[in-house]
């Protein structure tokens, strides 16, 4: 995720408009810039105190992202994977520093508007399209691990220690179930209300998840003992099953820096959370995106080492399901199913809202609130959203398009970008080294997005047969 998640902390944004003002008829700008070189934040008076601003940016790091994690370490072996955690999460500080300096500048609170500022109304458009495109790889990650959790918690209801090919068994009817009576009434409603606050639980699941897979690793031997399979000997397992791997590459070593810039795009939440901040200076700020990005890189390598120090080799895309393995009736992996099911459920409304803001202001620009609008954006979302589910094979997909994509766009290209056009020439000419930084930043971006979309298509082609974790 991831997050999610990087979208869950536009619903602060949301809820927080003008007064009278819908979210839906919120502008991307709810202040215009008189172009000085001045911050200008005057109009609007933030009274978020610095924890609640890292709680708030944390809840837009996390995500869906992090069941991923574990994955990607068993693909790479531990001191790889720290390796690359701490260049993204390092890249990512650096990113929210350009970001900052480029509002700092022109005064401006919204992502899309630097686009705007940098490069007129096709940039507003792109960095919209681009973050609608992310939000929309997020909702389908959520909405993949409804579909690969729920028919194990039906499973666990009933008892059964196995599959069955009853249509409630089948992830496809149940998603489309779970969004027709679920999702499409909250997505309906015209204000978030409090659905704004569901990020805060989605963050508390993340924790209780975080907690269990710590817990399971003490409890869980290898090599597994396959639940209803317990006359396999330990001779039947390769010797290096339960081996720890410190440096691997293999076919799957290409989903990685997806899969970590996925979990780490935050960067269209840091302007809204700087306009609410109390005392709002550029370096609170950046401290309060440090502190962020260091709290979700503690809990994401956390996350990473326990889980595949659990399943080492078998570790699958989705880790959460890989515990289905050892015991589908087992209490504590249900009790964290169903958290992560809740909270992913009521998530995909919070990142629809920002989705459908954004398709209103470009295609309707200036319009007034219309129902029809309003509920067809809606439905014409989830049923995109429902189908990409359906017809994905493995949420390693999801998140190694969605990673090699629209993340490096938001967290390295953009910024670069935006930060080397608004800057003026006069306090910073092209050939000053925060300028060439910034250029090397951009490039670095469309270097990773280039070798990952190479690798991973690489990888589609070559024709071997993935199941649910790739193995």
């Amino acid at each position: 995720m991831e997050l999610q998640k990087q979208s869950n902390g536009n619903h602060h944004h949301d809820i927080t408009g003008e007064a009278g003002v819908p979210p839906e008829e919120e502008k991307f700008l709810q202040h215009k810039s008189d172009g000085s070189k001045r911050p200008q934040f005057t109009d609007f008076e933030g009274k978020t105190s610095f924890g609640m601003s890292v709680f708030n940016l944390s809840n837009a790091i996390m995500g869906s992202g992090i069941l991923g994690l574990s994955y990607a370490m068993s693909n790479t072996g531990i001191v790889l994977f720290l390796i690359l955690l701490t260049c993204i999460a390092c890249l990512s500080c650096y990113s929210v520093h350009l970001l900052l300096r480029s509002a700092g500048v022109v005064g401006i609170r919204a992502y899309e508007q630097l686009g705007l500022r940098a490069f007129g109304h096709p940039g507003k458009i792109l960095a919209a399209v681009i973050i609608t495109l992310h939000n929309i790889g997020a909702m389908s990650s959520y909405l993949f691990i409804v579909k690969s959790e729920l028919p194990l918690v039906i499973q666990a209801f009933l008892g059964q220690t196995s599959s069955s090919d009853d249509w409630f068994m089948n992830g496809n009817y149940l998603i489309i179930i779970v969004t027709v009576c679920v999702i499409l009434p909250l997505t309906l409603m015209k204000h978030l209300g409090y659905l704004g606050y569901t990020s805060g639980f989605s963050l508390s699941c993340m924790v209780f998840f975080l907690s269990a897979v710590i817990y399971k690793r003490f409890n869980i031997a290898c090599p597994l003992e396959v639940f209803g399979n317990y006359s396999v000997t330990t001779a039947a397992f390769p010797e290096d099953t339960c081996t720890i791997k410190f440096f691997t590459i293999n076919q799957e070593t290409a989903y990685t820096i997806p899969i970590l810039a996925f979990a780490f795009v935050c960067h269209p939440e840091v302007l809204p959370i700087y306009t609410e901040l109390s005392n709002p200076t550029k370096r609170r700020m950046q401290n309060i995106g440090n502190v962020s990005i260091l709290g979700m890189f503690i809990m994401y390598f956390l996350t990473a080492i326990f889980g595949y120090l659990t399943f080492y080799e078998n570790t699958e895309a989705e880790l959460l399901h890989t515990y289905s393995k050892v015991d589908p009736l087992d209490t504590l992996i249900l009790c964290v199913r169903l958290a992560v099911l809740v909270a992913v459920t009521l998530t995909v409304p919070v990142v629809l809202f920002p989705i459908r803001r954004a398709l209103l202001q470009l295609l309707f620009p200036g319009r007034p609130f219309h129902w029809l609008r309003h509920i067809t954006i809606a439905v014409c979302l989830l049923f995109a959203v429902n189908l990409l589910v359906i017809l994905v094979p493995n949420i390693r997909d999801i998140f190694g398009i969605t990673g090699a994509t629209t993340a490096p766009s938001l967290i390295f290209i953009l910024p670069g970008l935006f930060y080397i056009r608004i800057i003026p020439t006069n306090q910073e000419p092209m050939n000053s080294r925060p300028k060439i930084q910034a250029a090397c930043f951009t490039a670095l971006g469309f270097i990773f997005m280039t070798m990952s979309l190479t690798f991973i298509g690489l990888d589609w082609t070559s024709g071997e047969k993935r199941g649910l974790g790739g193995h």
